[in-house]
């Protein structure tokens, strides 16, 4: 699936809308809710159960790919307390 990707860049992402920091952080929560969701998939004997676990899509790359096509955003509070 992402056997050609190249990366894009934080600007491409959100036009100069949100920090790297927040990208960071937001991408790192998305690859871990990827990676949790494979190995409750492999537990409870869903699909592909029987198959090693591992994946040929690296949960980051996902991850920044559903943030580049839009399927998830950040949301930032207007003002800190």
């Amino acid at each position: 699936m992402y056997e050609h990707y190249t990366r894009p860049s934080v600007d491409d992402i959100f036009a100069g809308k949100t920090s790297k920091y927040a990208l960071a952080i937001a991408v790192a929560k998305r690859a871990r809710e990827i990676t949790d969701d494979l190995f409750a998939e492999k537990e409870k004997g869903g699909k592909g159960s029987d198959k090693p676990l591992k994946t040929c899509d690296k949960p980051v790359l996902v991850a920044i790919k559903e943030f580049e096509d839009h399927q998830y955003a950040i949301l930032e509070p207007d003002t800190y307390d």
